[in-house]
């Protein structure tokens, strides 16, 4: 029997496997190509009433169903009749007939029986039963015709030559590709390595040559691997396309790769209106960031002047002013992000958000301070601080924390809640108009006049070098005691830095002066008075280890212990 065969079935290019990808492009653009006809293919597709009549992987045409005969098994019946008429030599491909009944029309291939074709079928595809019916005779003929052609032996043979070719081509492309990648791989690590000293100085040397080809090194890898894997699929595709019997693996094969390619690049090409749109809220957004760095950078650096807004306020309300463009930017591109509609981004983002919203309390809080301290002016970086029982130096103000270097060199880490809710005294904020105030009390008896003790107290202040003389040291009588009253020096200093230094000098001092004059201090408790003033004879100031004093020895003279 002598069959005749369209070119496009006889005629295979080993090419074809290396050209399927652009099935993915050409099928992903024509969405957007003039269709002109009524019937959108991708909708039958997809449609749950359609069903594809399928003959070797090949689509021949498309059947309509019924709740009671769904259309998935009414095409797989249709497919099976199909290949059973070709299987049947004896029927000759010319005897494929139509005969016609009163709502329908049946097709036979010689007494086989095929499908009925219903005035359904015909209202889907936009056309009449018969034109239809016409359509389906012809792509049965071919199928049976081509069904028989490629079973037989010359047919065979040449699938052989043409699987073995494509075996050792395919063996070809996996060594010419590994020696290439390999060329590859030696010359990106040798540029680089020539690069280094600029990738350094880009990078501030925070990334060092190894350290890139290390991280490039995973890439290759998976790169390499992908490319790797779909040569061997191209081949074994191409092989296993050759022979008939595997002719729908095959198709199955590649649809099952080329499906999720297609309907990215669907996706893709649907989403570029809404990408677009978010490439305009971020261009829009940055250029509004821009002029409103450029117009708080001018307050803090006093080009701008805004009556009562102070220059360190600047950054901190250009950071709150930023926050809240960029949340409303988001707001507004949310509808827009991949995904957004569907309901687990949905439940996702409600996750997260009350995780956050549970775990993030104390940092809000923090924040918060941080902010409501920078307004509140109650320091700046380098003041000296009195925070509760500590006492330190400024060094560092962030929106969470607050660094302290305290006297002993130490540095204190103080959260800003705590320190929003707590009293602090700042010693540098009046240090120089007229000055911080030192003040330290004395309790004197009731027989010592208090213009003495003043004058003495005074004469300590005096003598205590880095304390102010103007304005001058005035003494307070804080309270008139049991056994004693309390005196209070009060002294000016305009050094906040060395306050406990000055605070040593001023108490050393007032031991000398009291001494001096024979006063007893009667600080921190009187019981009765002593047989003789509790005081230092001034012969004894400076007794050992204060300085040495010299003996006279009568064996052997003086001597310095």
């Amino acid at each position: 029997m002598n069959f005749t065969v369209s070119p496009f079935f006889v005629n295979r290019l080993p090419l074809r496997s290396f050209f399927i990808f652009l099935y993915f492009l050409l099928s992903s653009f024509s969405v957007c190509s003039q269709d002109t006809g009524d019937v959108d293919p991708s909708q039958l597709s997809t449609d749950k009433n359609l069903a594809a009549v399928k003959v070797e992987g090949t689509t021949l045409f498309y059947v309509k169903g019924i709740s009671a005969y769904p259309a998935q098994l009414r095409a797989s019946t249709i497919s099976q009749r199909i290949r059973k008429a070709a299987a049947i030599t004896s029927i000759p491909v010319d005897s494929v007939n139509v005969t016609s009944n009163d709502d329908h029309m049946q097709i036979y291939a010689g007494k086989e029986f095929i499908m009925n074709v219903y005035q359904a079928d015909a209202e889907v595809e936009g056309v009449n039963i018969a034109i239809l019916t016409e359509v389906i005779k012809t792509k049965v003929k071919e199928a049976i015709r081509v069904y028989r052609y490629e079973r037989t032996p010359s047919f065979i043979r040449a699938a052989v030559w043409h699987a073995l070719v494509a075996f050792l081509v395919t063996i070809a492309a996996l060594i010419i590709f590994s020696w290439l990648s390999r060329r590859l791989k030696k010359a990106v690590k040798a540029w680089i390595h020539g690069k280094s000293d600029l990738i350094e100085k880009i990078s501030f040397r925070l990334i060092h040559p190894d350290q890139l080809i290390d991280a490039l090194r995973g890439w290759y890898r998976l790169i390499r691997t992908i490319m790797i894997l779909v040569i061997i699929l191209i081949g074994i595709e191409y092989m296993m396309a050759l022979f008939p019997w595997t002719k729908s693996a095959a198709a199955y094969i590649l649809q099952l790769f080329l499906d999720p390619l297609q309907q990215m690049g669907r996706g893709v090409l649907n989403y570029l209106p809404k990408f677009f749109f978010l490439v305009v809220i971020y261009f829009i957004t940055r250029f509004i960031l821009n002029l409103l760095k450029l117009f708080f950078n001018g307050l803090q650096n006093g080009a701008i002047e805004i009556h009562n807004f102070y220059s360190e306020w600047a950054m901190p309300a250009y950071q709150i002013i930023r926050f809240l463009i960029i949340v409303l930017a988001v707001v507004m591109a949310f509808p827009y992000i991949p995904f957004s509609d569907t309901s687990a981004f949905q439940g996702i983002s409600v996750f997260l958000g009350l995780i956050l919203s549970l775990g993030s309390s104390s940092f809000v809080s923090n924040i918060i301070a941080g902010y409501s301290l920078t307004f509140r002016r109650a320091f700046k970086i380098g003041d000296r601080i009195l925070v509760n029982d500590t006492i330190g130096t400024v060094e560092t103000q962030t929106l969470m924390v607050t660094r302290l270097r305290s006297v002993k060199n130490e540095e204190i880490v103080i959260p800003n809640s705590n320190l929003i809710n707590t009293t602090v005294l700042n010693y540098s904020k009046k240090s120089q108009d007229p000055g911080v105030i030192l003040h330290t009390t004395v309790g004197i008896g009731y027989e010592t006049p208090w213009r003495q003790v003043d004058s003495m107290l005074k004469l300590a202040a005096e003598r205590t070098e880095g304390l102010l003389k103007e304005p001058a040291p005035f003494v307070l009588k804080r309270a008139l005691g049991d056994f004693a009253i309390t005196y209070e020096i009060n002294v000016y200093c305009n050094d906040p830095s060395r306050i406990l230094h000055y605070y040593s000098l001023l108490h050393q001092n007032i031991l000398d002066v009291f001494n001096e004059y024979n006063v007893q201090i009667m600080t921190p408790n009187y019981v009765l008075d002593p047989e003789s003033p509790k005081v230092v004879a001034k012969a004894n100031w400076n007794m050992p280890p204060a300085s040495e004093i010299t003996i006279t020895s009568k064996s052997k003279g003086p001597e310095k212990i």
